[in-house]
């Protein structure tokens, strides 16, 4: 993964970036959006436009923000709240919709 979405976006969702990725590799959770690792392919074009600066590339991304980048991948590697499987890649997040969870670091952020 190129890309992560930080505690930044953390209860503002924006959206900017969604509307921005020509992929559509960004997804909604209840408080923030994560990057699908396997389907996004390092335009950058999100990390431009987001008003909170919340979209970081993991090479440059400050320690304090790195959970976030292991936290982008377990939204789709591991069962979240209310869901059976985890999502994995599932191709697109228009088509998906929102997914109502969040990653337990997510949730556990006041």
């Amino acid at each position: 993964m190129a890309f992560m979405i930080g505690a930044a976006c953390i209860d503002v969702l924006d959206r900017s970036c969604v509307d921005q990725c020509p992929v559509d590799c960004i997804y909604e959770g209840s408080r923030k959006l994560y990057i699908q690792p396997d389907e996004c392919i390092d335009c950058g074009a999100c990390e431009m436009v987001c008003p909170v600066s919340a979209v970081t590339s993991l090479r440059v991304a400050q320690d304090e923000e790195l959970e976030f980048g292991q936290d982008n991948a377990d939204f789709f590697a591991t069962v979240l709240p209310g869901r059976s499987e985890p999502l994995g890649s599932p191709g697109g997040a228009a088509e998906l919709g929102p997914v109502g969870a969040d990653t337990a670091l997510v949730a556990a952020r006041p």
